[in-house]
């Protein structure tokens, strides 16, 4: 934030037009309430660096051989509700019809958009699985965050909450990539 975004931060008020991620009124923070607060920090972040990209944008590879913004995109879509669902098995909302198997490994490698969903399709899907990983960790007893999940790189159930906004910020590295070929100015 600018300096002036600071001061507004800490009365309250909003930066761009995602919330204040910081509650100066509230005194204890609770473990819930750091992961929540990293969830947001990451989304804001994702969501500044795909709302001003087209359709066609989100087709565009950082580099030969990677990954496209829309596949990224669908992917972490995909990937939030099976991780979500393997700590709460049944938990999370059924993705849109035919999204898991536009977001294999295999599909990555189509330039078609016709084969993958749309930007306002992802970014849909994505504020539904989230609002409902964020449900999940309201809800969630601390005491159950050391659980082990059997997953080697979230082994617990506080690591695997993490890992949502975590996943999201180790594929938005790439987008600034994207978003400097395609002509926009840097947003931080």
């Amino acid at each position: 934030f600018k300096t002036s975004d600071r001061t507004r931060a800490t009365s309250g008020a909003r930066v761009s037009n995602y919330p204040i991620l910081v509650r100066p009124e509230t005194r204890f923070m609770t473990p819930n309430d750091a992961i929540k607060l990293s969830l947001d920090a990451s989304s804001m972040v994702c969501m500044m660096y795909l709302e001003d990209l087209t359709d066609e944008e989100m087709m565009v590879r950082p580099e030969k051989g990677t990954n496209h913004i829309n596949w990224q995109v669908g992917h972490l879509v995909v990937e939030e509700n099976h991780m979500m669902n393997a700590i709460r098995p049944g938990s999370m909302p059924e993705l849109p019809a035919g999204m898991a198997e536009k977001y294999t490994k295999e599909a990555a490698k189509s330039d078609n958009p016709a084969d993958f969903c749309t930007k306002a399709e992802l970014l849909a899907a994505a504020k539904v699985q989230r609002e409902r990983t964020l449900e999940l960790l309201a809800a969630e007893d601390p005491a159950n965050f050391p659980n082990e999940t059997g997953v080697p790189y979230a082994p617990t159930v506080g690591s695997m909450y993490s890992m949502q906004g975590s996943h999201w910020l180790m594929h938005a590295g790439q987008w600034v990539i994207v978003r400097r070929k395609v002509g926009r100015a840097p947003l931080f």
